[in-house]
């Protein structure tokens, strides 16, 4: 005798898969980080080649901390530009420069036709302990934020913490940091990782009640290795739950069984969220492609299939 569905505890919500739904509108956009060995360099680019097909909306190139890649994310923004048909977004920050530097930036980045820019306060410079401003700097995001948009019309997208900065005493204080980002200019803002649905969406609530009306896009981070993982986290004070320590249990030494177990927590993620009416995801990719492309793959997000080839 087959029992009936609900015989096994099961609402209506958990009878059908999370990847049973067609996905047809997604928009999704990839961050990559500039290379310092020419090793490095081949992975970026093979990377990139590999995403390319998935038509990502935009592709953002990070900063290091105390703008120590500076040069190597011009670069990388530059050769994106001129060797594929993406569209770069350059990331920004206040460390370690007077307005008048990054002022110069922005300004060659306009001459070179990037559009779009990420700005951050930036992370303290190595060694340092806290953030200070640059004398004669910009002293934050949102005063970055408004020098770029007195440059230039740019797009231009902003960071997000849904458990707070770990520089902000409260989340109310970060909300209110956020706020004056997106009244500055910004035109969307971009989350932190994390790894609960429910923790963006009560995030989105909260935006709300602030006045906070511009797209609030989830940060996906599929985790490759799990010990640099807590080193992000603490860094950008983003939790990781115990579930996920216990997945990644015993696996140090198996890369392939980790990428699998990766690609399956951050698809479900992906798929709850959609679920929850979420239609705009950014990959920080790690500069490691096919896990990427696996997620986007299970969330629905497919490249078009080539001439001639069958489905």
């Amino acid at each position: 005798m087959t029992p009936p569905a609900d015989s096994y505890g099961l609402g209506p919500r958990h009878r059908t898969s999370l990847f049973a739904e067609s996905v047809k509108d997604v928009r999704i956009s990839f961050e990559f980080f500039p290379p310092k060995t020419e090793a490095m360099e081949r992975t970026l680019w093979e990377s990139i080649k590999t995403l390319e097909p998935l038509d990502p909306a935009f592709v953002s190139v990070t900063y290091g901390a105390g703008g120590s890649t500076r040069e190597r994310t011009h670069n990388t923004v530059k050769r994106i530009l001129t060797d594929t048909a993406l569209k770069p977004a350059a990331h920004l920050t206040c460390v370690n420069a007077t307005r008048e530097e990054v002022d110069a930036v922005i300004r060659d980045y306009k001459e070179a036709g990037v559009n779009h820019i990420v700005a951050l306060r930036g992370d303290p410079p190595e060694g340092a302990r806290k953030y200070e401003a640059h004398p004669g700097g910009y002293a934050n995001a949102a005063e970055l934020v408004a020098g770029i948009r007195a440059i230039g019309d740019f797009e231009i997208s902003v960071g997000a913490y849904p458990e707070k900065h770990p520089d902000s005493p409260t989340l109310a204080a970060d909300l209110d940091n956020l706020k004056r980002k997106i009244d500055a200019g910004a035109t969307r803002a971009i989350t932190q990782f994390f790894f609960d649905s429910e923790q963006y969406f009560r995030f989105l609530d909260h935006c709300q009640s602030y006045g906070i009306d511009v797209p609030i896009v989830p940060g996906i981070l599929p985790v490759t290795n799990f010990k640099s993982l807590k080193g992000f986290a603490g860094a950008c004070g983003a939790s990781v739950p115990a579930w996920l320590g216990e997945l990644f249990e015993g696996l140090d030494e198996r890369p392939q069984t980790r990428a699998l177990v990766a690609a399956t927590v951050a698809g479900e993620l992906c798929r709850r969220l959609y679920a929850g009416g979420v239609r705009d995801f950014h990959f920080y990719t790690l500069n490691r492609a096919e896990l990427t492309f696996a997620v986007c793959h299970m969330l629905g997000h497919r490249a078009p299939l080539q001439q001639g080839a069958t489905a």
